[in-house]
């Protein structure tokens, strides 16, 4: 933890814009380094314009190479182009448009020439393909529309994202992914000069790009799969924080266009990010989940409220400025949920208890048969919820795309990652996104507290009386190139441990429960606790994910034990 985590960032922390735009298209990367060539993680490319890791030839190489996987599959419909606030986010999304318009691929833009949260491309996509419609008809046009967002996400200011949707309207697969990283680096490889581009003014003006109003198409629709009306009429005060991204304007054509009372905390934009607290690291990061990041908000809020649960609202009628606040990440695909009797609750927490209260009678329209989604780095808290609920819990790998499936055809009702991303179905059973959205999350924990007249941390006390109070923490561990790659492929077999912290092991798994798909590492769990460990796709460490259900110092325990677990399968 650095020394200046939680504090206000300093003009020393802060980036020089010019430079970092400048060397995005100053700078040419060298593919002899791997770190400078176009690397899809589990959600896009991403890099530094500065460490020559996303500049313009990387966007010319990545867009062709999307036009080109996308006419191999035949994808022949619109494509849904977004940025967040980011500095590299326009030029990247120019560069972008330079080359959609010279390959004459329709493309659809913001109709305000602003920022587009993930969640509202992935809306735009679906509905045109008609998987979010009443009546299942597409929109408009012939074909299918699939989708790019340039973010980073809730990356530092001096980087840049670039990803890619495809027609289901989520996070593009590691086969589409590999495909477009691979077609990339051989245009990087030849020279990029060789790509057919428009002049951004020419390209801006084509008869292929066309406008599309994502602010009114996600807003007007939002009443579908949230209860507008209870958060109206309840009266609740919510502070929304979109943390300088790409949903400041979303927030405040909700709160006109619902009537509801809600003010934008910090309706500021700066591609510097000089209002942030600084993150654990001392770096400015826009996590809505961590409490370094969402340190002024959550000052805010519990200085000032009372510790019994009351808020500052007609609700409670304590001292916090509002009853329930909320915070999303750059391009508004996480949600940080802050309460004025607990602060920022855990992103696990809040899963929990969103999976509840959805399940527990909120959405009939949902059916028996819709499962509930959790990574397998989520906590078990979820898995007892289910239980109790009487409800399947599907327990997948890490990454947002495997809901994907069940959230496009109904049968998994909630999907939710363990960091702070979720999205789930509409009320009636259909599809709403099939990415995460931050800001239908934060809409839920105010309808959650609208509707039971309690936090939505009040309602995880209550889960932790009946099914028992959890810690939880990652940790990370140095590995080695080598000994990633061999975690990343181990067998069950290849662990010896029969016990871990006092308790007999009950399973040990390298693919999930849920699906079966490999997970990329290892989970071994015990009666009251679990652990699971994957390589880092950045750094030479493997992270460890660990939860007991005993103590804090049992958690400690089964973390410790743990490196041991890896280090023997290991070889080492």
């Amino acid at each position: 933890m650095d020394p200046r985590a939680g504090t206000p960032a300093q003009p020393s922390d802060l980036i020089d814009v010019d430079a970092v735009v400048g060397a995005y298209y100053d700078l040419v990367p060298d593919l002899d380094d791997p770190a400078q060539r176009v690397v899809f993680g589990t959600s896009g490319h991403r890099g530094s314009s500065l460490d020559h890791a996303f500049n313009e030839a990387h966007i010319i190489a990545t867009t062709q190479a999307i036009v080109e996987y996308r006419r191999s599959q035949g994808t022949d419909g619109p494509l849904y182009i977004g940025r967040d606030t980011h500095a590299l986010s326009e030029p990247a999304w120019r560069t972008a448009i330079e080359v959609l318009g010279a390959a004459g691929v329709e493309t659809y833009v913001d109709a305000r020439d602003s920022w587009t949260p993930t969640p509202a491309v992935s809306l735009a996509i679906l509905t045109h393909n008609g998987a979010a419609t009443s009546d299942g008809v597409r929109t408009h046009g012939p074909g299918l529309a699939d989708g790019i967002v340039v973010t980073p996400s809730h990356n530092p200011p001096r980087d840049g994202g670039f990803k890619y949707n495809p027609p289901h309207g989520g996070p593009a697969g590691s086969e589409a992914t590999s495909w477009i990283a691979d077609r990339a680096n051989e245009i990087l490889r030849s020279g990029v000069g060789q790509v057919r581009r428009m002049p951004f003014e020419q390209a801006i003006a084509a008869e292929t790009t066309r406008k599309h109003d994502f602010l009114t198409s996600y807003v007007d629709d939002l009443s579908n799969v949230i209860d507008m009306d209870v958060i109206r009429t309840s009266g609740v005060q919510i502070g929304a924080d979109p943390l300088g991204g790409a949903a400041v304007e979303y927030w405040g054509e909700i709160a006109e266009r619902y009537d509801i009372d809600l003010t934008v905390v910090n309706p500021e934009v700066d591609p510097r990010w000089s209002f942030m607290t600084l993150d654990w690291d001392g770096k400015i990061r826009m996590d809505c989940s961590s409490p370094s990041a969402m340190a002024s908000l959550v000052s805010k809020m519990v200085s000032t409220g009372s510790t019994g649960g009351g808020g500052a609202g007609p609700m409670h009628g304590g001292g916090a400025p509002f009853d329930i606040a909320t915070g999303n990440d750059a391009d508004a695909d996480r949600h940080g949920i802050v309460t004025p009797d607990a602060g920022l609750m855990n992103p696990n927490h809040f899963l929990a208890v969103a999976i509840h209260y959805l399940y527990g009678g909120a959405r009939p329209g949902w059916g028996d048969g819709a499962a509930i989604g959790k990574t397998l780095v989520s906590s078990s808290l979820i898995d007892r919820v289910g239980a109790s609920l009487g409800r399947r819990v599907i327990e997948v790998p890490v990454g947002f795309k495997w809901f994907v499936p069940g959230l496009l055809d109904g049968s998994v009702g909630f999907g939710g990652e363990e960091s702070a991303g979720a999205s789930f179905l509409r009320s009636d059973g259909r599809v709403w996104t099939t990415d995460k959205d931050g800001i239908l999350l934060a809409l839920l924990g105010s309808e959650i507290l609208a509707s039971t007249g309690r936090t939505p941390s009040q309602h995880h006390a209550e889960l932790v009386a009946e099914h028992g109070e959890s810690w939880y923490a990652r940790v990370d561990a140095p590995a080695t190139l080598d000994e990633k790659a061999t975690l990343a492929k181990l067998s069950p077999e290849q662990v010896s441990a029969t016990s871990l912290a006092g308790e007999e092991i009950t399973a040990k798994l390298t693919s999930a429960p849920g699906n079966d798909a490999p997970i990329g590492g290892l989970k071994v769990t015990t009666e009251s606790s679990w652990f699971a460990a994957r390589p880092s796709g950045t750094e030479n460490v493997y992270k460890i994910y660990a939860e007991s259900f005993r103590s804090a110092e049992h958690l400690e325990q089964v973390q410790a034990e743990a490196k041991d677990v890896v280090s023997a399968a290991l070889g080492g």
